[in-house]
């Protein structure tokens, strides 16, 4: 396919491009229209594929000074009604490829919604100011949801060092300009706009940052995109720069990845191989970033410094600092392992909207939180994620809580007990693997069956990749299970 002439262009697609003109007079329009159904307090969502009018559609948002939820646009109706009504959303924007589930949603939870697309969103628009919108609102952060232990997402706003806080749209540009990817050059989204890192784009956009956006990540498209379009940075995930090496070695040598200043690599661990490989192609380009949604990032490290340290995530930025500590919750000493905090200078720490309980969970004590993992942390400062002690798997790039699944699974009249557990894949990094006891062990269920009941009733990213029939989860005396002894004993 050809890509579209990006040159002159604020905003690119695999379509169409927009003017700066075109991209402010759309974003503006959908401002004030937010404004119109939006009262201050309530939050709008766009709930949409990758493609340059999702882009706009959050900047509109954005630029109304209401609170955005971003939703994945994978989720069936109920899922998203669940966010509409947990984020108090009074209005959705989506596009044609989410419309039929968007309606859906938005009528079970009582709320507008605008599609894209059609004759009614051209009319909405077209009777809209074209002009900015008085700076007369404070911009609220965005709200994101991240899956729960119990499958449930929690809601979590963006932290201060990810989303300014601010009093007026000058104020939030001011603050963005410090955005890591502003002054470089166009910046490319190949990740779907839910997640934290690709959300950083709209905030470039809104203070100037040529944009550019395809629908799927395909590495071929990309390389493609990246030189024809001059791309200066991205973020990507381990699963994509595996499945970039993965292309034809000539093709590879062809493409012209000279532009690229900054490619920043978050999402999940990455396997040394492939990021050595990654960084000998490219150069010294990635920035490697370990958080969360819920905090941001919490250690970064050049490509210099882990070709010096392989296998770090790096160390610590403000405002956080590592700590280890044993199970009873007391320090360890340095390079020794345990389960990693982080101290948040600012007292922060996690905050999950409306779940207090949730929140207190995931802190050692008020301001020093973990992300549910065993680590270490060098004599200098380097810091490196050696286990899980959550049980959430990073699959892709997406953080996946088994516990949904599990719930669906043990529903099966042949099923009788289940985990999920996750083990390594060379292109995804980890893949969700359901280990299944059957209810009759001389009558055991269908490998097939059990995942077609799955994905009848779970979105496909929830659904395991691998289903094995097991004889015992050897649950201990409490009905609790040892997932790193079951990791152990699949791979």
């Amino acid at each position: 396919m050809e890509l579209p002439d990006a040159e002159d262009a604020l905003l690119v697609d695999g379509r169409r491009a927009w003017s700066a003109d075109e991209v402010w007079d759309r974003a503006n329009r959908v401002a004030h229209r937010v404004r119109e159904l939006v009262a201050p307090g309530r939050r709008v969502a766009v709930f949409a594929d990758n493609e340059g009018e999702a882009i706009l559609a959050h900047l509109g948002g954005l630029r109304s000074g209401a609170s955005v939820v971003a939703v994945n646009g994978h989720l069936g109706a109920p899922e998203v009604a669940y966010q509409l009504a947990t984020g108090d959303v009074a209005l959705l924007l989506a596009g044609p490829g989410t419309a039929e589930r968007a309606r859906e949603a938005a009528a079970e939870a009582g709320c507008d919604v605008r599609v894209w697309g059609d004759d009614g969103w051209d009319r909405w628009l077209d009777d809209a100011p074209a002009g900015p919108p008085a700076d007369d609102r404070p911009i609220e952060p965005s709200l994101l949801f991240t899956s729960g232990t119990t499958g449930r997402p929690k809601a979590t706003q963006l932290p201060p060092n990810v989303f300014p806080r601010s009093g007026s749209w000058a104020e939030f540009c001011a603050a963005t300009e410090r955005n890591r990817f502003v002054g470089l050059g166009r910046h490319l989204v190949v990740a779907p706009l839910h997640h934290t890192g690709p959300l950083n784009a709209v905030r470039a956009l809104a203070v100037g940052t040529p944009t550019a956006i395809l629908g799927r990540f395909d590495a071929g498209a990309t390389l493609r995109a990246i030189e024809a379009w001059s791309v200066a940075s991205t973020t990507l995930v381990p699963t994509h720069l595996s499945r970039l090496l993965a292309v034809p070695a000539d093709e590879r040598a062809a493409a012209d990845v000279s532009s690229l200043q900054l490619v920043f690599l978050t999402g999940a661990a990455c396997p040394t191989d492939v990021k050595r490989a990654i960084i000998d192609w490219w150069g010294p380009v990635v920035l490697e970033a370990y958080g969360a949604t819920e905090v941001g990032v919490t250690c970064s490290i050049t490509s210099e410094d882990w070709l010096a340290h392989p296998g770090s995530v790096g160390r610590c930025i403000p405002p956080y600092e590592a700590v280890v500590v044993d199970e009873a919750g007391r320090p360890v000493p340095p390079d020794t392992e345990g389960r990693l905090y982080f101290r948040d200078a600012t007292g922060r720490g996690i905050v999950y909207e409306g779940d207090p309980e949730r929140t207190a969970a995931a802190h050692l004590e008020p301001g020093v939180f973990t992300l549910g993992e065993i680590g270490r942390v060098a004599p200098d400062g380097w810091v490196y994620v050696t286990d899980r002690f959550s049980d959430m798997i990073v699959t892709g790039g997406v953080n996946v809580y088994p516990a949904e699944m599990e719930q669906v699974l043990v529903a099966h009249p042949q099923v009788a007990d289940v985990a999920g557990i996750g083990l390594p894949h060379p292109d995804l990094g980890e893949q969700l693997v359901a280990l299944v006891v059957p209810a009759d062990p001389a009558a055991p269920p269908a490998v097939d069956d059990l995942q077609a009941w799955c994905e009848a009733r779970l979105s496909r990213f929830k659904c395991p990749r691998q289903i094995r029939l097991v004889d015992d989860l050897a649950r201990n005396a409490l009905g609790k299970l040892d997932k790193r002894a079951l990791r152990e004993g699949q791979r």
